[in-house]
């Protein structure tokens, strides 16, 4: 769905984006993250078409966004960092004036505006003006109007800056139900914990260039990133407590094994899912009582500051 081939943004005398390559395909969710300046919001300006690359070729859909602007931004739905609005329309106006913008014939544009304010839970607030919205309400808003046009492609840059996080929830559940849809997205975003359960893939930038991407098992087998493992103990005698912890210590792929208070055992593990399995079924074999066993992968957060960046926004 978006090619990006040897991409570079200058801007007088800083290189914002190195020769960026990268391919994302149909019904993916991207995620963007990288510190300031990383030129993630370059990227995506350049994406929207509302930026002028230094040189590179973006594809979006078979569609080159040089040769056939006006086409490929039909592709497109944009929502920049801090999106403007007009504060004295009413919501469905707001909507309105982008779906004729979007040359949506007049005897659909209502029905298209209502079902996208809906969608936003904003169907309440039809007759209020944009003024009198929250920061969350806003934002859904301006959600609404990127998705009036049924885009093929979503780029959002920091849409969930800002809102507390009940809103964000909501905010993320809509957009995952848009994904659900085939659209594909791109998002940036410095809530690294909620990219991890929103996106199934992401490349982390860093001065311009792309450190790593792709899914997030890809990333983790590149970079040879480890699982936690923690076991609790169900009131294990001294008998039980030293045969767990000899299961432990003759599994090779375990390291810094250690034994917390409440019968809990944690470990690092560079072995896989069934390497897991296997210990295990080793544990149940000795019969000892356990109430948790479970396996924490590494997530974009863990990920993002393994390759040792430090600045997240």
């Amino acid at each position: 769905m978006i090619s990006i081939k040897s991409l570079r943004i200058d801007y007088e005398d800083v290189q914002a984006v190195a020769d960026l390559n990268l391919e994302i395909p149909k019904g993916q969710i991207f995620g963007f993250v990288g510190p300031n300046g990383a030129g993630k919001t370059s990227t995506i300006k350049a994406l929207a078409g509302v930026l002028d690359p230094t040189y590179g070729q973006i594809m979006i859909n078979g569609h080159d966004l040089e040769l056939e602007p006006e086409k490929t931004r039909q592709l497109i739905g944009y929502m920049p960092d801090f999106p403007p609005v007009y504060e004295n329309l009413k919501v469905w106006e707001y909507c309105d004036v982008f779906a004729a913008a979007y040359l949506i014939p007049r005897k659909e544009r209502l029905n298209r505006v209502k079902h996208w304010i809906e969608q936003v839970n904003l169907l309440n607030k039809w007759d209020s003006y944009v003024r009198d919205l929250s920061r969350g309400m806003r934002q859904r808003l301006v959600l609404a109007k990127t998705l009036i046009s049924n885009p093929d492609v979503l780029l959002l840059d920091e849409p969930a800056a800002g809102l507390d996080p009940i809103v964000r929830r909501e905010f993320s559940e809509l957009l995952k139900k848009v994904a659900g849809e085939g659209r594909t997205i791109i998002i940036s975003s410095h809530i690294l914990t909620e990219l991890s359960d929103f996106c199934n893939a992401i490349g982390i930038m860093e001065k311009g260039k792309m450190v790593v991407a792709g899914t997030l098992k890809e990333i983790r087998e590149h970079m040879g990133s480890v699982s936690q493992l923690l076991i609790r103990g169900v009131n294990l005698d001294a008998t039980s407590r030293e045969k767990l912890l000899a299961v432990l210590s003759q599994a090779s792929l375990l390291h810094d094994i250690k034994e917390h208070a409440d019968f809990k055992f944690t470990a690092t593990m560079t072995g896989d899912r069934k390497y897991a399995s296997d210990i295990l079924a080793q544990i149940v074999s000795q019969q000892i009582a356990i109430s948790d066993f479970s396996v924490k992968e590494a997530d974009v957060e863990d990920i993002f500051f393994q390759i040792g960046a430090k600045d997240v926004t």
